[in-house]
């Protein structure tokens, strides 16, 4: 199984996690690193290096981080440019609910990290959606 680390600004990543347990029940082989005020970016480093040994056992890791850019993001990055030969890494940016409910339910038949972050790019893409008062009130 692909293991999910899901790490973003304050606490995005536990009350993402909080929200999926809700919805679908506690995922497996699935954690949250927070970067919180206090954290430094070492601080936060340690915590994600922590996560990844924890999901040591996992045939690949997908970093769900909540924005491009940012220092989640960024230490995702450089941790799967150290350990991507060693473990199949991918990073993902900008996650919402919907994206991670599916990339959560799909690792039970997508057994490539790649395949999956792709997977995770394209769902958060469908979930992210605009209606306009107009539209609304033409469908009633």
């Amino acid at each position: 199984m692909i293991g999910i680390i899901i790490t973003g600004h304050g606490n995005s990543a536990s009350g993402m996690l909080s929200a999926v347990r809700i919805l679908e029940g506690t995922p497996e082989k699935c954690t949250a690193v927070n970067y919180s005020l206090e954290d430094t970016s070492d601080d936060l480093e340690i915590a994600l290096k922590k996560a990844v040994r924890e999901l040591d056992d996992c045939s690949g890791i997908l970093f769900m981080t909540d924005i491009s850019g940012g220092v989640p993001y960024k230490l995702a990055c450089e941790l799967t440019l150290k350990y991507g030969k060693e473990k199949k890494m991918a990073v993902t940016a900008g996650i919402n609910l919907g994206m991670v409910m599916q990339t959560n339910m799909a690792r039970a038949y997508v057994n490539d990290v790649d395949a999956l972050a792709e997977l995770a790019r394209d769902e958060g893409r469908r979930q992210v959606l605009m209606r306009t008062y107009g539209e609304l009130a033409d469908e009633d």
